[in-house]
């Protein structure tokens, strides 16, 4: 549906002719950016026409998606008013502010919190509408003031400022360390069906609502500086695992806006070595999204700010994701550097040190895993099949879905070291531990491998494989 039309979007015309688009490229790109989530558009250069010369406004998703595909085409996001559809249905670029305030800080994240809930009851709301929005450029800001000051000088919340719920005595709810305990118990819970199950599983899907229901309402109460610094250090966690969750389940621009309000709380709890891993999470997802550069300045501002603050292991861990994005840029000599120094730090790490409870995931065997990949964007598969060994050394349950990524990254390396049986053999075991957990990314993997293996389509071990990846081949991307 189209409304009525109000004489020519000049705005529109001007940003398209900057933006390089035809009107038949923006059609094509708007009709692309639906059916990734799963809309059924029909434009087409005479619509475009009509929405510049006329004025035209589609309804729905469409002006959200037109903003995405001339963002991504610029390279930065486009606000709606920027392109005369500012009077389009409100959706508002919540999550990607990085405000100084600390009172504005929980404003962003609380607001962020329940829009969320909204678009999973409507059946995709404001995350449908800003499909394929992300861009890189949004991490400049919050990097950059997260480095210049990485902790506020006080969050201490009197009940004069309170706007939470109030208590049976009338007073605005007083929060405790038994709150922020609780908060802390369900991130623990939270990651450990996350590694198991995938991003998607409903049970990881929570971490959104326990955001609403009960982080936000003790963000907005009263507390002390001591309890305040403790309540946005558990909700910094609980955000940025809303944010990877969003990641593994491929909803990127969700992810972004988590990972932007994560940084903030991070400041806010003076946790410099948590900013450091939110930091590493933006990485990862923009090295993932092919800004390999992007990724090496934010892992980079991880490892920089956290110089005799992080334990060793965490020092090897922000290494190890700059490692992974040197790769991805192709920058050998830089990525091995990394990984030397990786590898350094972890051998110094000590059981007794003060690691972070959000770090148990990291081992020798994640970083024998990691390193695989690197060699594998680097294109050596001797390289690769030497720590893919090891990082299969020790498979656990605890951590499935890392198990399946390993085993792609191994089939990858056989196939590259013309290994076709070992090749498949390994994809087998991929795709069975794929079509048992709900993780986008699994999934990703597992059909680029199906790509590379084409060349050996008729091949009855190849035509078995692919038989058993249908599912998943299937599946919306």
């Amino acid at each position: 549906m189209t409304r009525e039309p109000r004489g020519p979007n000049e705005k529109l015309g001007t940003v398209l002719a900057l933006a390089g688009i035809s009107n038949a490229g923006l059609a094509r790109r708007v009709n692309d950016l639906g059916a990734q989530r799963g809309l059924t558009l029909r434009y087409d250069k005479t619509s475009v026409a009509r929405w510049v010369s006329k004025g035209m406004v589609p309804q729905g998703a469409a002006p959200h998606l037109i903003a995405a595909a001339i963002g991504s085409k610029l390279g930065r996001p486009v606000p709606l008013h920027e392109i005369g559809l500012a009077d389009a249905d409100p959706a508002p670029e919540v999550g990607l502010a990085f405000p100084r305030d600390i009172g504005q800080a929980v404003r962003s994240a609380t607001e962020l919190y329940r829009l969320d809930l909204a678009g999973r009851r409507g059946g995709g709301g404001i995350w449908q509408s800003l499909a394929g929005s992300f861009a890189v450029s949004a991490y400049a800001t919050p990097a950059s003031r997260w480095l210049i000051t990485p902790a506020d000088p006080s969050v201490a919340r009197e009940p004069k400022d309170a706007e939470g719920s109030v208590g049976l005595d009338g007073l605005p709810q007083r929060v405790g360390h038994s709150d922020v305990t609780k908060l802390r118990e369900a991130a623990e819970d939270a990651r450990r069906w996350d590694s198991k199950y995938g991003g998607g599983d409903w049970r990881s899907s929570m971490v959104p609502e326990c955001l609403r229901v009960d982080a936000a309402p003790l963000l907005l109460g009263s507390y002390s500086d001591e309890v305040g610094r403790s309540l946005f250090g558990a909700t910094a966690e609980l955000t940025r695992l809303a944010g990877w969750m969003a990641f593994d389940t491929g909803q990127q621009e969700a992810a972004q806006r988590y990972y932007i309000q994560a940084l903030r709380l991070s400041r806010a709890a003076a946790d410099v070595p948590l900013g450091g891993y939110v930091l590493a999470s933006m990485s990862l997802q923009a090295t993932y999204r092919g800004f390999a550069d992007e990724g090496v300045d934010l892992a980079q501002a991880a490892v920089e700010r956290n110089r005799g603050l992080a334990t060793a292991r965490t020092m090897s861990f922000f290494r190890l994701v700059e490692a992974r994005a040197q790769a991805k840029a192709g920058d050998g000599p830089a990525c091995g550097a990394a990984l030397k120094s990786a590898e350094g730090w972890l051998e110094r790490s000590r059981s007794g040190d003060p690691d972070p409870s959000w770090l148990d995931f990291y081992s020798h065997e994640r970083f024998a895993a990691d390193a695989a990949e690197c060699y594998r964007d680097l294109r050596l598969p001797r390289q690769v099949r030497r720590f893919t060994e090891q990082a299969l050394a020790r498979p656990t349950e605890e951590f499935v879905r890392s198990h399946g990524l390993r085993l792609v990254v191994s089939a990858v390396a056989e196939l590259e070291s013309g290994n076709l049986d070992a090749a498949c053999a390994a994809g087998a075991r991929a795709v069975e531990v794929a079509n048992r957990i709900s993780s986008a990314r699994t999934t990703e993997y597992v059909r680029d491998l199906m790509h590379r293996l084409e060349a050996y389509r008729d091949e009855p071990r190849v035509a078995e494989l692919r038989e058993r990846a249908r599912p998943l081949l299937m599946a919306p991307a």
